[in-house]
């Protein structure tokens, strides 16, 4: 049976309370004997040195006085014969055997425990040895003390303290159950507001204990991952709904053709309905591409991206444009090369997915240019696709690059356009480093794409090849090379230096 964790805590805090209760009981049993044991051996020593001063002054009396009836007093000469004694000692055997009395003068100790039936004492007794007399009579005093008044101090001691210690324990241990109930209660809570939530009983979010402590941050980061969690899983079920719309519309179309070429039967003119069938075909698997190039970019570990290369814009945008009509699509190539650090196909990818989009909505004309983009801070370089169509309003220039966003004018869904094209651009511009915006070409749009450069354009040049000469010719009609930029117009300007 597994325990809870609050038993576990209160176990825990149990056994650690024990464990010091113990080691402390431990302590204080040692401290409290040590005392008094210095008490009687204080108490011996002063009887002795008092009996000391009055054999140096040979005024004995005998009997000697003693005080309290747990104290004997021997006065012994120099052959360890009894002189004098007090009433309830022994007057024909010292208290100490003669091996002791040597130790003694040999001064190797003046303190001895004997057992208290030597003496005819109760429990072990303390002697205390103190020289007296003068140099021509050696006189030794011997003090001998009960010390049963302390085994009996330390035993009542112990004793209270093994009766009290485990009542002390149990009560503390039940204050810290509660405390630990009170202390997890906050959790219990957090619990189960998330099972309500994960159950369905409820939607929401977790309530907030009102004290500002772990539990509290604890429950507004899981707040902050339930939010997280709701907002991926409508992502999750606009995305599906949106792809299942979008696969659905070319399979609506195949099977109507087909049910209807079933229906003509022989006056069905097939090539026409191939020809049909392969135009949805082909847009049923631009759409699967799509969609499967998005799910791999929601999981970069699964398949990281390939290491950048240098790649000069100006013959990536001859070789994109080749793939389109020349008009209405017109390349404006740099004037000299320009080297970026990308992956070759997400270029292409990027390019084809802004030339589709220009060309579906363009009035007359698309540009595709290229240009130093970076003037400052990092180097990058600028790409531009401008078309003179509807263009997209301001505020709508954000949400475009969306999944499956289409707007309601002229950029709606026609001619197979899904609403993924901007969405993946956006995503591999940013894999590559660089930035994606959208700007006014007045009329039409205007797309900036910049990517890090592999070399900074030093006065408008790129320094992996050596900077063109100027003719006379440029220099008068103010064509000079390099610093092409855009004015927001659908052609590019050439400003002079």
């Amino acid at each position: 049976m597994t325990l809870s964790l609050r038993a576990r805590l209160t176990i825990i805090s149990a056994a650690g309370l024990a464990a010091g209760l113990a080691v402390g009981g431990l302590v204080l049993l040692g401290a409290l004997g040590y005392a008094l044991q210095r008490t009687v051996d204080t108490e011996a020593l002063k009887t002795a040195e008092a009996v000391a001063r009055l054999a140096g002054q040979n005024a004995l009396p005998d009997p000697l006085p003693v005080a309290g009836g747990q104290v004997r007093v021997q006065v012994l000469d120099g052959q360890g014969r009894i002189r004098a004694a007090s009433i309830d000692a022994d007057r024909l055997v010292p208290m100490l055997y003669p091996d002791e009395l040597r130790r003694f003068q040999a001064g190797e100790r003046d303190r001895f425990y004997l057992p208290g039936r030597r003496l005819g004492l109760d429990g072990p007794i303390r002697v205390v040895a103190v020289p007296a007399g003068p140099a021509a009579d050696p006189q030794t005093v011997l003090v001998a003390k009960s010390t049963a008044d302390v085994r009996h101090s330390v035993t009542v001691v112990r004793t209270i303290l093994l009766i009290s210690f485990p009542l002390l324990l149990v009560a503390l241990a039940a204050v810290a159950w509660r405390v630990i109930g009170a202390t997890l209660r906050p959790v219990e809570t957090l619990r189960a507001g998330a099972e309500e939530i994960t159950g369905g009983a409820r939607p929401g979010r977790l309530p907030l204990p009102a004290s500002h402590d772990e539990i509290h941050r604890l429950a507004v980061t899981l707040n902050g991952m339930l939010g997280r969690l709701e907002s991926a899983r409508a992502r999750q079920r606009a995305f599906v709904a949106d792809a299942a719309h979008e696969l659905r519309s070319p399979l609506a179309n195949m099977r109507t053709q087909l049910e209807v070429a079933q229906r003509l039967g022989p006056a069905t003119e097939w090539p026409a309905v191939a020809d049909d069938l392969l135009a949805d075909t082909q847009r049923l698997s631009r759409l699967v591409d799509d969609l499967l190039l998005l799910a791999r970019f929601d999981e970069p570990a699964a398949r990281p991206p390939r290491a950048a290369e240098p790649v000069e814009l100006g013959e990536l945008l001859t070789e994109v444009a080749e793939r389109y009509p020349a008009p209405p699509l017109r390349v404006v190539a740099p004037r000299f090369p320009l080297w970026v650090l990308a992956e070759p196909d997400a270029l292409t990818r990027i390019l084809g997915n802004l030339l589709d989009n220009a060309l579906r909505h363009t009035a007359s004309e698309v540009v595709l240019e290229a240009g130093p983009g970076g003037w400052t801070g990092p180097a990058y370089h600028l790409v531009t696709v401008t078309d003179d169509g509807p263009g997209i309003p301001a505020g709508d220039r954000d949400r475009v690059f969306d999944r499956f966003t289409r707007l309601d004018d002229a950029r709606a869904r026609d001619a197979g356009g899904a609403g993924l094209g901007l969405a993946i651009v956006r995503e591999l511009v940013r894999r590559q480093g660089g930035t994606v915006t959208l700007g006014d070409a007045g009329p039409g749009l205007r797309v900036e794409v910049r990517l890090p450069a592999e070399r900074p354009v030093r006065d408008g040049h790129d320094e992996r090849v050596p900077p063109q000469p100027v003719t006379a010719a440029q220099r008068a009609d103010g064509d000079l090379p390099g610093r092409s930029v855009q004015t927001g117009s659908a052609s590019p300007t050439t400003l002079s230096e």
